[in-house]
């Protein structure tokens, strides 16, 4: 099987290292990736966000499956065209996308479903947006409704910043939606979808704001970890039941199959579960870790969902080791990143055991060399038997990396390795997560 894959961040660069170790793998590609991925593979430098330019180069490779990393992609129709061009795709369509590309349209849908999630409403300005404010209180939530990379959400006790917030959506032509604070520990679940049937990856955690203790501004994420000993017992099939499935029945019925992956954001509220988000692709970084520990063929699955198989998939194997990944971040980000700066220690990293690069905002300059090419440069991910020994192998491998002004937080997974992380309304793990 021969696979394209699209998109030039962390979460590519996993997938690809992911699929070449599938057998059944023969051959695989990128566009337009980014240094690490291309000292794996061919890439090739088009515009992910151009729906024809990624069929076209599909159908010039020959591919037998493409895989869509990115949101942006999704939501311009790059697989629409990619499947027009009868090519198996793994991704949703440019509609189905809809449920990352428009907050408002994920609420409806959930309401439809009876997904339980956070009460909201949508303001299109400041008077409707100071009003819904005023209904649910501080702590206050308003989100972009847009697509803002991960960076659209303020939660904020300030309702000043939170009315700016507002206006600045309101200013670029955008809507907001405001809604009400959840409590309690946050989870992402991956849940792979053929439009019909569904399969749930390993629950991660991870770390959206820039700063240790969940300070400064959000990001794309900081830095993730799984499996969580401390989630509830039957977590993963209550997300399945309650929120998952219905979503995907919801999306069949309205004539817009989800093929992909739904990602569900999840709150474990003192009230039970709450979806805070969806997103319609793998998150990033919690795939680097993710996929750092799924045994099963990584090709063998997304192919099943493209052609609407994956009810004979393979059941899913895991890894007993734990994984974390954290993100050296560079100078000023999530703010206007600097770039272009040496990254030096790759090899020395990742010759510690257990341990890996995955290569996000990175590029070769003139000479070669690897330098910086984004806010979020890469991720040190790495295995441990618990996760107290995979966060010592993640944290020795980030002291060998060396970025001028490279940032990252020291405290990816901590709580959780020293048990401090308590959910309430839930029946605690049992045992310890099989998954």
């Amino acid at each position: 099987m021969k696979v394209l894959v699209i998109g030039p961040g962390g979460r590519e660069h996993a997938i690809v290292r992911s699929l070449l170790a599938d057998p059944n793998v023969s051959e695989v590609h990128a566009a337009p990736g980014n240094a690490g991925i291309g000292k794996l593979v061919p890439t090739h430098a088009i515009d992910a966000n151009d729906p024809g330019a990624v069929a076209a180069l599909a159908k010039r490779l020959t591919v037998d499956l493409v895989v869509v990393g990115p949101e942006a992609p999704l939501a311009a129709g790059v697989s629409d065209a990619v499947r027009a061009a009868g090519i198996p795709v793994f991704g949703p369509s440019q509609a189905a996308a809809q449920l990352e590309a428009s907050k408002a349209f994920a609420k409806e849908i959930m309401a439809e479903a009876g997904v339980p999630t956070a009460m909201a409403r949508v303001a299109s300005n400041a008077e409707e947006a100071a009003d819904a404010l005023d209904v649910f209180g501080a702590p206050y939530v308003v989100k972009d409704d847009g697509l803002a990379a991960g960076k659209g959400v303020v939660v904020t006790k300030n309702r000043d910043e939170a009315l700016a917030h507002a206006q600045h959506c309101f200013d670029a032509g955008g809507t907001v939606v405001i809604e009400e604070f959840l409590d309690g520990p946050e989870v992402s679940v991956f849940v792979l979808s053929d439009g019909r049937n569904t399969v749930a990856l390993s629950p991660a955690q991870d770390f959206k704001r820039i700063f240790d203790n969940d300070e400064g501004p959000n990001t794309g994420g900081m830095g993730a970890y799984t499996p969580l000993e401390w989630a509830p017992e039957g977590l993963v099939q209550e997300v399945i039941d309650r929120v998952a499935q219905p979503t995907v029945n919801q999306m069949a019925h309205r004539g817009t199959p989800f093929v992909g992956v739904l990602f569900v954001g999840l709150a474990l509220t003192s009230r039970g579960t709450r979806v805070i988000e969806f997103n319609v692709r793998f998150g990033d970084p919690e795939t680097q870790a993710v996929l750092a520990r799924l045994k099963t063929p990584l090709g063998g699955l997304l192919m099943a969902a493209a052609k609407g198989e994956l009810d004979k998939a393979e059941p899913l194997r895991w890894s007993k080791e734990t994984a974390v990944a954290v993100v050296i971040a560079a100078e000023n980000y999530p703010g206007t990143p600097r770039t272009g700066d040496r990254i030096r220690g790759l090899k020395k990293a990742e010759s510690l055991e257990g341990v890996h690069i995955i290569h996000a905002g990175t590029s070769f300059d003139d000479e070669g060399r690897v330098v910086s090419a984004g806010g979020r440069v890469l991720a040190v991910v790495a295995l441990g038997t618990d996760l107290v020994e995979a966060r010592e192998r993640a944290y020795d491998g980030v002291e060998l990396v060396q970025l001028d002004g490279g940032q990252f937080r020291t405290d990816i997974g901590r709580k959780a390795a020293r048990g401090e992380i308590k959910v309430l309304g839930h029946k605690a793990a049992a045992t310890k997560a099989k998954a």
